[in-house]
């Protein structure tokens, strides 16, 4: 099964393992390093300036080092340089102009000298500065080498004084690459210096450092690797004034890659490989969001199970997803906050292969009841519609399905009815049926056209045929009869007093009703039913008792349940609190936090903000995070330089971003990250409102979230 929670990049240039039979595949970093000058007024060696070459070659052995999952670049070790012999003797003998691969990257670093015909030369401790031509290399030609060589993707970075007069050389030079290798590799200069600038030994190590540091942390990008453009934006991101940026910033002399290209010269340091992440769901970006919801956990390293209960309403979806039924639509519904998500994901994740062999989880799909588990496989495609256009919609759902949206060749071109009319086919020609699911459906932002676009095609593959009834698809040797089942998570109200079946107040003009005069033969199951409370107890219990204090959360959550059923929004972040407190059934007892717990989220966010000072991080500039999330178009506000962009506009006055970084790390770690959920857009991780209940309530700016309640 394959799980899209959101845009899918599809532009890596990540290759396969590293294969010492296979030269193609070789990634290699070189590293030119000259740190035996004399002191020119002491005499003897620089000692400060061969320090700050060693910090340099720590620096890129440690980011060359490793690549996620994979083995780092093979090291050259860098070798003793006194005079060009040695450097000319080091390209021989590496074989550079000849060397094959997959990726080469070139650090050179050192003194330079800037001839007075604008030609640029490598400084060596034997060099004499009035004849650079006969003493010292020019730099050019050991840039040369590498870029002339068969190395499909070739970064060079030159940290040496002048290193930006290099351009006009390096200009002429590349026209002498074949034409064939400038268009079909990927050739990359960057210099560390202007043209009139020395270089700042130990200025360099120090902002790659914070880079490597920033990349792990803040930048959020979440490919495996980085492009060029990407690399120097965030470089540069560590250029704190005016001077800095002046001095400090790099020059793409020779730009081969583009804005996009992920190079593979250019590992991220912060990027998690699925499988060492502790899970073997194939589709990390996927797997967070129906591991939260399904585990009802709070924080993504908590690898706790504490949904319980919902057995009847667990095996009402585990056998519509049986093996008697191949077609049909059950719509999963109910109010703001009753497990809606939970039931859906549920039946993803354990229907997933992956999951139930993974070692962390495997004892809870061992412990379900068998008849509430649906079959291994049978969930083909799963994606989420919040914040989704009708257009992001189908094209998740063809990625899900393995199948790339196609491309949309002119300006006029409906992107929505385009791939909707592409997944009429994959699912025409899939030769077996096909059952998708879609949560969230009422946070799209477009849900009337994923009804009428996305939804209406396929409603001909769900319903049931009759005796003799004429199919919309006649069936093929080469295409069996296709056939499709619709998991859809929708919220509505809860049904009215009194009323027959379960009418409910928004069922005349509401997204429920559509979706039933869509599909007429739509079963419904319902999450807000007579026996949520018990639910929520359970849920209540597993959670408090997760620390070992199975008594004492038993009598907890017998006490609190029907003050917040049918709400397990509100059961988490209760629960969230009473596990923390030292004594639970005190705080359940304290009349001031009841008070809190009735007042749903906004009582529970207040205590938390109040508490949160604890933790070094001021309550006014939480709060100005979690709206600056609320508020975030698209998926979620990356972190980088804009989420404390936006949260300075509700904080109203400034942070240095090294603060907001430290504020920003605060809230991610601490007791209000429940609050926020995250997920993937453009490369990056950005960060949400774990529930659109929490979001609507951020986005009320007249709420006063951080007037005094008095329950602590």
């Amino acid at each position: 099964m394959n799980h899209a929670g959101g845009p899918v990049a599809g532009k890596s240039a990540s290759a396969g393992a590293d294969s010492a039979a296979d030269p193609s595949e070789l990634r290699t970093l070189l590293t030119l390093a000259v740190r035996d000058y004399e002191d020119d007024d002491e005499g003897g060696l620089d000692e400060e300036f061969a320090e700050g070459i060693d910090e340099q070659l720590s620096v890129v052995a440690r980011w060359w080092g490793l690549d996620g999952a994979r083995p780092g670049f093979r090291q050259v070790p860098a070798p003793e340089l006194r005079s060009r012999d040695d450097v000319e003797a080091f390209l021989r003998t590496e074989e550079v102009r000849e060397k094959q691969g997959l990726a080469l990257v070139m650090f050179i670093t050192g003194h330079g000298i800037s001839g007075s015909s604008d030609v640029h030369f490598l400084k060596l401790p034997r060099s004499d500065d009035k004849r650079p031509l006969a003493t010292a290399v020019r730099t050019s030609d050991i840039v040369g080498a590498v870029l002339d060589s068969h190395v499909k993707n070739v970064l060079v970075i030159v940290n040496t004084c002048y290193a930006g007069g290099l351009r006009s050389e390096l200009d002429a030079l590349y026209k002498n690459i074949r034409r064939d290798r400038r268009e079909g590799c990927r050739l990359d200069v960057i210099a560390t210096c202007g043209h009139d600038q020395t270089v700042q030994v130990r200025r360099f190590p120090t902002l790659l450092s914070d880079l490597h540091r920033r990349l792990r942390t803040n930048a959020g990008i979440t490919t495996p690797h980085l492009a060029v453009a990407d690399f120097i934006a965030e470089y540069e991101k560590g250029l704190r004034n005016e001077e800095d940026r002046q001095r400090f910033r790099l020059h793409h002399l020779i730009d081969g890659s583009g804005p996009t290209f992920q190079s593979p010269c250019l590992p991220n340091p912060g990027y998690v490989d699925p499988h060492a992440a502790g899970s073997t769901l194939k589709e990390l970006v996927a797997a967070e969001h129906w591991l939260d919801r399904a585990t009802g956990r709070a924080q993504e390293a908590d690898t706790g199970w504490y949904f319980r209960g919902r057995e009847t309403l667990n095996r009402r979806v585990a056998a519509f997803l049986g093996p008697t039924r191949d077609r049909g639509v059950l719509l999963v519904t109910g109010a703001v906050g009753s497990g809606k998500s939970a039931v859906v994901a549920r039946a993803v994740v354990l229907s997933d292969a992956s999951f139930r062999q993974d070692p962390l989880y495997k004892e809870a799909f061992e412990l379900a009841a068998v008849d509430t588990v649906p079959p291994e496989g049978s969930v083909t495609a799963a994606v989420l519609a919040h914040r989704r256009t009708a257009a992001q919609v189908a094209a998740d759902i063809l990625r899900a399905l393995g199948t790339e949206p196609e491309p949309t060749t002119r300006p006029a071109d409906d992107a929505s009815v385009r791939w909707s009319q592409q997944l009429v086919e994959v699912v025409r020609t899939s030769g077996k049926p096909v059952t998708i699911v879609i949560d969230g459906l009422d946070e799209s932002v477009e849900c009337a056209r994923v009804l009428h676009d996305v939804l209406q095609p396929l409603a001909a593959f769900c319903s049931p045929r009759l005796p003799g009834q004429r199919q919309a698809e006649e069936p093929s040797r080469d295409h069996p009869d296709p056939a499709v089942r619709l998991v859809l998570g929708v919220r509505s109200s809860r049904p009215l007093p009194g009323a027959a079946g379960d009418v409910t107040e928004d069922e005349e003009y509401g997204l429920l009703k559509a979706l039933r005069g869509l599909f007429p033969g739509a079963e419904v199951e319902r999450t807000d039913g007579d026996d949520t409370r018990s639910d929520i107890e359970e849920y209540l219990t597993a959670l408090i008792g997760a620390g070992g204090r199975d008594d004492v959360a038993r009598e907890v959550a017998a006490r609190i349940a029907p003050m917040i059923t049918p709400s397990f929004i509100d059961a988490r972040l209760a629960g969230e609190q009473l596990r923390a407190s030292p004594d639970p059934a005190a705080m359940a007892s304290d009349t001031a936090w009841q008070g809190r717990l009735k007042q749903g989220i906004r009582g529970l966010l207040q205590r938390d903000l109040e508490m949160v000072e604890e933790e070094g991080l001021p309550a006014e500039v939480a709060l100005a995070l979690l709206r600056a999330a609320a508020f975030a178009q698209g998926a979620g506000v990356p972190w980088s330089n804009i989420w404390p962009n936006i949260a300075g506009v509700f904080l109203r006055r400034s942070l240095p971003p090294q603060e907001w970084d430290l504020m920003i790390e605060k809230l991610l770690t601490g007791r209000l990250s429940g609050y926020l959920a995250h997920d993937h857009e453009d490369d990056r991780r950005v960060y949400r409102p774990a529930h659109e209940a929490v979001a609507s309530l951020l986005r009320d700016t007249e709420t006063d979230l951080l007037a005094d309640g008095g329950a602590r």
